[in-house]
């Protein structure tokens, strides 16, 4: 125990299994190495890591530049280098989404709850809020960033895939043999297990989510990620509101599948490409075919 921080470490099934919570998810590192001295170290480097991030990169804070970008009613912000390549990362995918996948788009989370009720916003309300959207709309130019009073950006839809991939990264230099990092459902395998084996990763099922399994995935290394609208979304009149919002409309993407996993050399990679599928709705299958790569679409 850290403060009022809670870390933990200890042997399953062979494995040794450490545990503590960030961005809002659990986290885990599955190790497979008999040395506890290595798996407490590797633990230390995720959490450290872990935690850096969320507190750089969270907008429930007001110490970071996110709140200084945020609140910079419309004055020029220049961000540091780390900063400047996720706005540009971001930046790109705008660019290939065709506006689809946008960071400006957190503000409708004002109007838009998705908690399981049936509290539907009614469309002026999203209107509203919408003429506050809109990457188009700010002016980036690596490092300044300059939006109009009133407009936010958001990195959720990033951070915890920018976190597995620096996990990955720290932690590669320290292991021979293989890890699997998962923070909240975004993983990476960094190798295989000791005696050469694939790490086995669940898929649930949208409908039972934590209870039944859809399928799994072999990994020996790269990294899997996962996006739907198991656990977050509304429910109305025979309507099922999913929680990834078409920034062009304010309105959940009609016809979007359930859940979209997807297999990719890094997980910034694989959360894009899944994310990038919901946001094709009916369409996502047929995309996700034409990017030939791994993948479960329910």
């Amino acid at each position: 125990m850290r403060g009022a921080v809670s870390v933990s470490l200890e042997k399953q099934n062979g494995l040794w299994v450490g545990r503590f919570k960030a961005m809002a998810s659990p986290c885990e590192l599955l190790m497979d190495t008999p040395d506890r001295a290595l798996a407490s170290h590797l633990l230390s480097i995720a959490e450290h890591e872990a935690r850096r991030i969320e507190k750089k990169y969270s907008r429930y804070r007001d110490d970071n530049i996110i709140f200084k970008l945020n609140n910079a009613s419309g004055h020029p912000i220049t961000v540091d280098e780390e900063t400047a390549l996720l706005l540009d990362y971001a930046d790109q995918c705008y660019q290939l989404s065709g506006g689809r996948f946008d960071i400006t788009s957190g503000v409708l989370r004002e109007v838009w709850r998705f908690d399981g009720s049936a509290n539907v916003p009614s469309s002026d309300a999203v209107k509203d809020v919408l003429s506050r959207v809109g990457w188009s709309r700010v002016e980036w130019h690596s490092a300044v960033l300059t939006m109009q009073r009133g407009m936010e950006i958001d990195l959720g839809g990033l951070g915890k895939e920018y976190a597995v991939d620096r996990t990955a990264l720290l932690l590669r230099p320290h292991i021979s043999t293989g890890v699997l990092i998962n923070f909240g459902g975004d993983l990476c395998a960094l190798g295989p297990r000791i005696d050469g084996s694939a790490w086995q990763i669940a898929i649930d099922d949208p409908e039972s989510s934590g209870k039944n399994q859809l399928g799994q995935v072999s990994l020996k290394t790269g990294a899997v990620a996962t996006s739907g609208d198991a656990r977050r979304y509304l429910f109305k009149d025979g309507v099922r509101y999913g929680h990834i919002l078409d920034p062009r409309t304010g309105w959940p993407i009609p016809g979007a599948p359930r859940s979209v996993t997807t297999v990719a050399s890094t997980c910034m990679e694989a959360g894009m490409l899944s994310t990038f599928a919901i946001l094709e709705g009916a369409n996502a299958e047929d995309f996700l075919k034409q990017q030939e790569v791994e993948f479960l679409c329910l």
